[in-house]
């Protein structure tokens, strides 16, 4: 076992060895790990969970986190991973790890997770882009064999049919579970003989998708199958996130009930910020991160807490900006903010304190963070 500190918190490794890898498309493959028998409480997880890889590359140590596309029920962690370039980490991988090599894994994390809820009669929709299809994959898996009232509609976006990782995976699901489950495919760069099913998925394609295929509901003649949504899954690029987390908000999902993961950078917010604050100026933050105290002066509360302290150039921890990762959480031991919208933080933790800092505005004149809480 190794222990790094990989954004901001203290992540336990552990040596895995690989069972088998296989190529999935041209830029796409999987890896499957034995999971030794002392290492089986250490390695349980929930559907829509990651773990990291941490290997060395170009005289670099690199962790990058993979999404798990196997159920928690199959007893297996599987990865799906897209090669992003020929001379990039994922494609060293791919070309220099086979079955029988030993690499370090975290132990599972993230929270693209549900609650399941196997006596009740739920409708859940997913929206995959690419590669974003790996948690999604693990989560209606989940989803069909824990709970057999839930109906679920997929909704894939692809640049073509060559590039669907998991084609097979999906349409066998699609064929065993054919009274609770569909799946649509969508090509942004491929020509379809259906054109509902050409370009990309947005928030125009969502209110095509409500209006052609979540319309009638056979189980309610009086509504939609829209109407009954009880869940939307949206995993992709950031951008895919934005348009299709507020069309879903637009169209009569609560935000709590809209739930994303995001496989890139993104620095945007994923919801408006609809309030508006009175500035406040000359802000003292004092913060501690990795052992270390630190404090400065910001400027005024325009810009969130996080962003103002990268462009001073303090090292604090963060993934996304857009309040998904929850990379840069920590606890608010003075002062006030107004914490925006995010998809990480519970209820429960908010109350106990905890804030995300790329979704904090500060309004008081002194504010003081402590990254070092667990």
């Amino acid at each position: 076992m190794e222990q790094q500190i990989y954004k901001g918190k203290l992540t336990q490794f552990h040596w895995l060895k690989i069972k088998k890898k296989e190529q999935l498309t041209k830029n796409t493959f999987s890896i499957e790990f034995e999971i030794p028998e002392n290492l089986q409480d250490a390695f349980t997880f929930e559907a829509g969970q990651f773990v990291s890889l941490k290997f060395d590359f170009n005289g670099k140590t690199i962790i990058n986190d993979y999404s798990m596309t196997s159920a928690p029920f199959e007893k297996k962690i599987t990865l799906g991973i897209k090669i992003n370039s020929e001379n990039g980490a994922t494609a060293y991988i791919f070309e220099n790890y086979n079955s029988g090599d030993k690499i370090l894994v975290s132990e599972p994390a993230g929270r693209f997770t549900l609650v399941s809820k196997p006596s009740e009669f739920r409708t859940i929709v997913g929206f995959a882009s690419g590669i974003g299809i790996t948690p999604i994959l693990s989560h209606f898996k989940n989803i069909l064999h824990e709970e057999p009232r839930t109906r679920l509609f997929l909704f894939f976006g692809n640049k073509s049919s060559e590039h669907i990782a998991y084609r097979e995976a999906l349409d066998e699901l699609a064929k065993k579970y054919e009274n609770r489950f569909q799946v649509f495919y969508f090509y942004s760069q491929e020509k379809t003989s259906n054109h509902f099913f050409f370009g990309r998925l947005d928030e125009k394609k969502l209110s095509l998708i409500i209006n052609q295929i979540l319309h009638l509901d056979d189980t309610d003649e009086e509504s939609t199958i829209w109407d009954a949504v009880d869940e939307v899954l949206i995993c992709g690029k950031g951008e895919m996130i934005k348009s299709l987390a507020n069309a879903c908000y637009h169209h009569g999902i609560p935000k709590k009930n809209i739930h994303f993961e995001l496989f890139e950078e993104f620095n945007s917010d994923i919801y408006p910020v609809e309030k508006e604050f009175p500035l406040i100026t000359d802000i003292q933050v004092a913060f501690k991160l990795l052992g270390k105290n630190y404090e400065t002066i910001i400027e005024d509360n325009r810009n969130k807490i996080l962003q103002t302290l990268l462009l001073q150039n303090f090292p604090v921890p963060y993934s996304c900006k857009s309040g998904i990762c929850g990379s840069c959480e920590c606890q608010l031991e003075e002062g006030e903010v107004e914490l925006l919208e995010n998809e990480y933080l519970t209820e429960k933790e908010e109350s106990q304190g905890k804030i995300l800092a790329c979704m904090a505005i500060a309004k008081s004149k002194k504010i003081k963070l402590n990254f070092d809480f667990n």
